[in-house]
């Protein structure tokens, strides 16, 4: 299925978001995500179904100042 994550286009096979976030070997509760720009929590992941031409953003916590 090809989706759009944080603006760049991806041929992936997951179905959830979740398995989306492995597939890309993101890692962590501390994780950001947001479907179509709605927020997805963490719990919701796996439940969170994908569809084809779906934006994603992954967003990940950075230090510095």
């Amino acid at each position: 299925m090809k989706l759009l994550v944080n603006g760049e286009p991806h041929d992936v096979s997951a179905q959830s978001l979740d398995a989306l976030l492995a597939e890309l070997e993101f890692q962590g509760e501390w994780l950001a995500t947001a479907l179509n720009g709605e927020l997805v929590r963490s719990p919701e992941r796996q439940a969170c179904r994908l569809n084809e031409g779906d934006k994603v953003e992954i967003l990940t916590p950075r230090q510095g100042g």
